[in-house]
């Protein structure tokens, strides 16, 4: 087979869309068509439906050989019979490649379906590459393609691709990473994996100069030995973070009816995940938040940090948990407390660390001045600050205004900003978020604005300190592992 011509089936110009009906509705092919153009799709959009017709203001070519010249991509959302035919169609025409959305195949379980699947092995081996079948497809935010169904995904690019068996997983992780500030590479859909998967996919990724992490959700591996290379070689130079599908007798049963795959053993994929220095994760959220610190920290080990917040509960809650994830909270010097006590507020403060700033309204260039006396110690490597910003709601409502026009999260965010970088500390934000009901959607509101002053200055957010220090955890190890590789 000749080499894959990743770049035509991630940046296709142009691309056909087999089963775009003229009666409209929302059927997959019609959908991707409508989300592609929604993203602002660069390229040229051909779809295809024997029928022929119209639909959203574009000519249906009855067939792929109607289309003048060939093309890069393809979309194929036609009943399983019709699949092996319109990929045929789209190989002759000169695609590198093509999603196959429609489900029905191995994942049935029925000599049918296994069979259908078998035929597109066999068209891709004779010159074109297959993603799916029974998948959500590519979404890549530099060329405009889109995951099934997703006309509002961001069309800004980042560093972190996802490897999805499921094809919820990839567009809730795709949701979820948008409004958290992960941006991403690619996202892929890859379903049953009749062709194009994990080890192979994992191999691109690894080259991808545009991809700096790489996430990953795995029901089944085709070949074990294959996968266990492509993921050590892959750890050895990017971050990889793994979600298991599939490992209680429950979840393996479930995953055999959902991309006919094996669940395996918890045992088993914990020791290849730490052999091969691979973050294993236990959730979708776990895994955007490693994501997230992946992609916004150093990359580095932080063996010790300072936290500041106001309520001693929240300075224990970040000790207990820092000492989960083996970083410490070491004590501070009594010359640097007695300086950092002078800009407290009293009474209630305390300034060992964890250092209590005693209430959530201390303004921001005290907590300025805070972060940067603390990063003062040599034993902090980094710097978590937790501000409970909702508290401002109730505050806003005895003042009769709105909560935005007082919360000074921007003021906040370039102070944090600046203070990591004129002292060399990143600094995590911790906002929680504790009051959700229908009364408060201006806060909710408030709280997205306030995310993205933190984010869009390069500080990652977390919802619980908890969630912070797991996910620093998880850079943490990596990148202790990984040294202690090169070192030996």
């Amino acid at each position: 087979m000749a080499e894959t011509d990743f770049e035509r089936i991630f940046h296709p110009r142009r691309m056909a869309i087999v089963g775009v009906s003229s009666e409209g509705g929302y059927g997959f092919a019609n959908g991707m068509l409508l989300a592609c153009r929604a993203m602002g799709f660069a390229g040229e959009i051909l779809p295809v439906n024997p029928k022929g017709g119209s639909f959203a203001g574009q000519t249906i070519f009855r067939s792929l050989e109607e289309i003048p010249g060939d093309i890069d991509f393809a979309v194929i959302a036609v009943p399983a019979p019709a699949v092996p035919e319109a990929l045929e169609a789209c190989r002759r025409k000169g695609a590198a490649g093509a999603e196959v959305l429609t489900a029905g195949f191995g994942e049935t379980g029925t000599p049918e379906g296994r069979g259908l699947e078998q035929e597109i092995r066999e068209i891709a081996a004779r010159g074109i590459r297959v993603v799916g079948p029974n998948c959500f497809g590519i979404y890549c935010p530099a060329s405009g393609l889109t995951l099934l169904p997703g006309p509002d995904l961001s069309r800004e690019p980042g560093p972190v691709a996802f490897l999805s068996q499921s094809g919820g997983m990839s567009i809730d992780l795709a949701h979820l990473g948008g409004w958290m500030g992960l941006r991403f590479s690619k996202v892929i859909s890859f379903g049953n994996g009749a062709d194009l998967r994990e080890a192979e996919l994992l191999r691109y990724l690894t080259d991808d100069p545009e991809t700096g992490v790489i996430a990953m959700y795995v029901e089944g591996v085709a070949d074990g030995g294959d996968f266990f290379q492509a993921i050590r070689e892959a750890a050895r130079r990017k971050p990889v973070v793994v979600l298991k599908g599939g490992l209680s007798e429950a979840g393996g049963r479930a995953v055999v009816g959902h991309t006919a795959s094996m669940g395996g053993s918890r045992a088993i994929w914990s020791g290849v995940l730490r052999q091969v220095n691979a973050a294993r994760v236990e959730s979708l959220e776990e895994l955007a938040q490693a994501c997230l610190a992946f992609s916004y920290l150093p990359a580095r080990v932080f063996r010790g940090i300072s936290a500041v917040g106001g309520g001693g509960a929240l300075g224990a809650a970040a000790s207990d948990a820092a000492e989960a994830y083996g970083i410490r909270v070491p004590e501070f010097s009594a010359d640097l407390r007695t300086r950092i006590e002078a800009i407290l507020p009293q009474p209630g403060s305390s300034a060992a660390n964890p250092i209590d700033v005693a209430n959530p309204f201390v303004p921001p260039a005290l907590l300025g001045r805070v972060l940067r006396l603390a990063a003062e110690d040599g034993r902090v490597d980094l710097q978590v600050l937790i501000s409970l910003l909702y508290h401002y709601k109730s505050q806003a409502r005895a003042m009769g205004v709105g909560v935005a026009d007082i919360t000074p999260h921007a003021e906040l965010a370039e102070t944090v900003a600046t203070a990591a970088a004129d002292s060399g500390k990143p600094v995590v934000m911790v906002l929680p978020d504790l009051k959700r009901g229908p009364e408060d959607l201006d806060l909710a509101e408030m709280m997205a604005r306030a995310r993205e002053e933190f984010t869009g200055r390069g500080i990652p957010v977390f919802g619980a300190i908890g969630e912070a220090l797991r996910a620093i955890g998880h850079v943490s190890a990596y990148y202790g592992r990984r040294l202690l590789g090169e070192e030996s």
